[in-house]
C-alpha cells in the first residue's frame, strides 16, 4: 500500500463528526487489505486486531476518524499534504495502520487493536463507548499531533458555560444597564479572576484560559437579552465546583448552564511505553521532547478509566488544527509511521 495515497484518500472523503460513515468504510477496506480483522463497533467506531485473541499483552492504538468542519482541498504542494483531518487527527491515525501493519509478522504474544472513534471532536462518544466495552489495554497510545520527536504527557481539561439573561425591555436613556452590558461585565470578570489566579500568565498547563466563544442579543421591543457561550481551559488542581458556584454568585437574574465538563487529565512519564517512544524517537536521529497540551482529547476520557501507561503521539504540526490552512508535511508523517513501528517493536520485544 502507497502509505501517502492511503493518508490522501482519507483526508478526501468528508467526516465532520456524525458523519464519519463513509470515511469508515474505506478504513475497514484497507485495514482488511493490510490483514486486520475489521468490525465497526455499535456506536460506528473502526476496531481493527491484529495478533491472536489470547495473547497475553494488548496494545491499543486510539485515533479518530471525524473532524471539524470546513473543506480544505486536498493537494501535494511543495512536500506538504494538504486536507481537513491531516494533522487533526487522520495524519496520526493513518500512522498507527501503517505502523501496525508493518510490525504484524512479529507479534508473537502481543495484540495490537488500531481504532479509529467516532466524534472526538463532539465530547468523544467513540472513545466513551471504548471505556464501557473494552477491557483495559497493557499500554494505550492516543492519535494526536505532537510532531514525530514529541511525546504528549497530558491535557487541561475543559467546562463549557451557557450564559442567558432575559428581561423587560429597558429605554436606552434609563441609565440603568442593558442585557448586553451586564454579559459583557460577567465576561470581564470572569476574565480578569481568571488572570488574578494565574497570576498574570496565560494559555499554560497550569492555568485557567476562559474563551468567549459567541454572543448573541435578541429582543422584541418588549423584552430584551443576551445569549453568549464560554469555554473554560481548566488546569490540573482546580476546584470545578467552587469555580461554579462563584460564576453563579456574580449574576443575578441570570441562567447560568454548564451542559459538558472534561477534568485534565496527566500520564506518568517512567514507563515502558514512554521508554519505548523515547527509543525510537533517537533511533531516528530525532531529540524527544515532552508536551502538555491546552486542549483535551480522547485521552482525557480513556486514560483515568483504563489507568495503563498512556501517551499521545502522532506526526503534524498541532498549531494547525482546524485552520484553513491545515496540512502535513510528507516526511515529518514517514518519520512517524518509522517511529511508531520501531517503538511497537521495543515493546513488543
Amino acid at each position: 500500500m502507497d502509505p501517502l495515497a492511503f493518508l490522501e484518500e482519507l483526508l478526501s472523503i468528508p467526516s465532520p463528526s456524525g458523519q464519519e460513515d463513509a470515511v469508515a468504510e474505506y478504513l475497514v477496506q484497507q485495514m482488511t487489505v493490510l490483514g486486520f480483522r475489521v468490525r465497526r463497533d455499535e456506536v460506528g467506531n473502526v476496531v481493527g486486531d491484529l495478533g491472536g485473541a489470547e495473547a497475553e499483552r494488548v496494545i491499543v492504538l486510539l485515533g479518530h476518524i471525524d473532524t471539524v468542519p470546513g473543506l480544505v482541498p486536498v493537494r501535494r504542494e511543495g512536500g506538504r499534504l494538504y486536507g481537513r483531518g491531516a494533522v487533526d487527527a487522520k495524519g496520526p491515525l493513518a500512522a498507527f495502520v501503517l505502523a501496525a501493519a508493518r510490525v504484524a509478522p512479529q507479534l508473537n504474544g502481543t495484540r495490537l487493536v488500531v481504532v479509529g472513534a467516532i466524534e472526538e471532536e463532539a465530547h468523544s462518544r467513540g472513545a466513551r463507548h471504548l471505556t464501557c466495552t473494552m477491557q483495559p489495554p497493557d499500554c494505550a497510545i492516543i492519535g494526536e499531533p505532537g510532531g514525530w520527536e514529541g511525546i504528549t504527557l497530558g491535557y487541561k481539561g475543559v467546562l463549557s458555560v451557557e450564559y442567558r439573561l432575559a428581561r423587560s425591555a429597558r429605554h436606552s436613556a434609563s441609565g440603568q444597564p442593558t442585557a448586553a452590558e451586564e454579559a459583557v461585565a460577567f465576561w470581564n470578570r470572569l476574565a480578569a479572576h481568571a488572570t488574578v489566579l494565574n497570576g498574570g500568565q496565560a494559555w499554560r498547563f497550569d492555568t485557567l484560559d476562559p474563551t468567549l466563544r459567541a454572543i448573541r442579543t435578541f429582543g422584541d421591543g418588549l423584552e430584551e437579552g443576551v445569549e453568549m457561550s464560554i469555554a473554560l481551559r481548566l488546569p490540573p488542581g482546580l476546584d470545578v465546583t467552587a469555580l461554579q458556584q462563584e460564576m453563579q454568585a456574580w449574576c443575578n437574574w441570570t441562567q447560568l448552564t454548564f451542559p459538558y465538563s472534561e477534568l485534565p487529565f496527566q500520564a506518568e512519564k517512567n514507563t515502558p511505553l514512554v521508554r519505548a517512544l523515547l527509543r525510537a524517537i533517537r533511533a531516528e536521529g530525532g531529540r524527544p521532547r515532552f508536551k502538555l497540551k491546552t486542549g483535551t482529547s480522547d485521552m482525557n476520557v480513556v486514560g483515568p478509566a483504563w489507568c495503563c501507561p498512556i501517551v499521545a503521539y502522532g506526526p503534524g504540526d498541532a498549531t494547525l488544527d482546524h485552520t484553513p490552512d491545515e496540512h502535513i508535511e510528507i516526511e515529518e508523517f514517514c518519520r512517524g509511521v518509522d517511529v511508531l513501528a520501531q517503538a511497537l517493536e521495543i515493546l513488543i520485544g
